[in-house]
């Protein structure tokens, strides 16, 4: 019997499809299981599933985005751990044997491991996410509303009795992507995260972002780290699924969240946003008068070295020199990981 099943969520990503089933398919643990959930694709990633024949298991489910895919997956899923990757992603073939290592050394409900950033065409950047790797008491700092350091949905594996106990999760109009945002904190509250601290995958960087009606996301190709939203998107969209999460941690749990959460992947998502850019008077507004939670975030942060406090703050307050072209330098700086690597 298998021990772990790779869930592969899949929605017209024919061109990257092939390599994530490979990956999953090669792995140096034999007792694996791969599924295949197809969210509906209308490019030909159904033939290439097909191809596979039984050395996968196939679904295939109307489009209803991530959330449907993950809750349609886990009533299916019959062994104790499981990984989603995403359809664009990929595992090295050591990840399923350092994963059943993990959760076999504690009482872990969430074993996460770092992703080498790689560009469309697999190229390693030399960026790897997190960049923070501390979780230890991340459920409590969780329940102050810290959201912890997870790598993306690819990154992390889930034992499945305690998945279940926040999945199914409601899909709404506004509830239909973000379903890795429910298992990477969900999990968070019912017990302890462990955390391999180099990579076992990798995590692909295609999306080209554009600029959105009313001239929101100017230059937010710069800026975007994300495939399936750009970034200030996706801070809107956390808004959002906290709230759904509260809800939920409320009703399966008898966990009591915040109101509000604390992250400061949110709020330089916001930074970016209005000081990319933007005119000195702009910069200068936002400094004295809209910059309290973003540093709060900085300052409080109880995942961050104080050498790493200290090093946002300074490079933050560079975005108040006079010279456009130094202050939108530090923004992609701190707003994009892969402005580090030179790119």
């Amino acid at each position: 019997m298998s021990s772990v099943t790779i869930v592969i969520c899949n929605y017209n990503y024919a061109a990257y499809l092939r390599g994530a089933i490979d990956s999953a398919l090669t792995q140096t643990v034999g007792t694996t299981t791969v599924m295949v959930i197809d969210d509906g694709s209308t490019d030909n990633s159904r033939e290439i599933i097909h191809s596979y024949g039984d050395r996968i298991n196939a679904v295939f489910q109307d489009n209803g985005g991530q959330v449907a895919a993950y809750n349609h997956a886990l009533q299916r899923v019959d062994t104790p751990w499981v990984i989603f990757l995403d359809a664009d992603d990929l595992l090295y073939p050591d990840a399923v044997k350092e994963v059943i290592a993990a959760f076999a050394s504690g009482d872990f409900v969430k074993v996460q491991f770092k992703l080498q950033v790689m560009t469309a065409d697999g190229t390693r950047t030399g960026v790897t996410v997190p960049q923070s790797g501390a979780v230890a008491g991340c459920g409590a700092l969780l329940r102050k509303g810290w959201l912890y350091p997870s790598p993306p949905g690819s990154g992390n594996a889930y034992r499945v009795d305690a998945l279940k106990r926040i999945f199914p999760v409601p899909v709404t109009t506004d509830n239909i992507y973000g379903a890795d945002f429910y298992a990477i904190y969900g999990v968070a509250l019912i017990g302890n995260v462990c955390a391999i601290d180099h990579a076992l995958g990798g995590y692909r960087v295609h999306r080209s972002a554009t600029k959105t009606p009313g001239g929101e996301g100017k230059g937010a190709a710069d800026l975007a780290f994300a495939n399936s939203e750009d970034s200030l998107a996706g801070a809107r969209k956390a808004a959002i699924r906290w709230t759904i999460l509260r809800e939920l941690a409320s009703e399966r749990l008898g966990e009591r969240l915040p109101a509000a959460f604390l992250d400061f992947s949110f709020e330089k998502a916001q930074f970016g946003n209005q000081l990319y850019r933007a005119p000195f008077s702009r910069r200068w507004r936002w400094f004295t008068k809209e910059s309290g939670r973003y540093f709060h975030t900085v300052v409080a942060n109880p995942f961050w070295s104080l050498h790493r406090k200290l090093a946002v703050a300074c490079l933050t307050a560079l975005c108040l020199v006079p010279f456009a072209s130094i202050s939108d330098r530090v923004v992609r700086y701190i707003a994009n990981p892969l402005a580090r690597a030179g790119r």
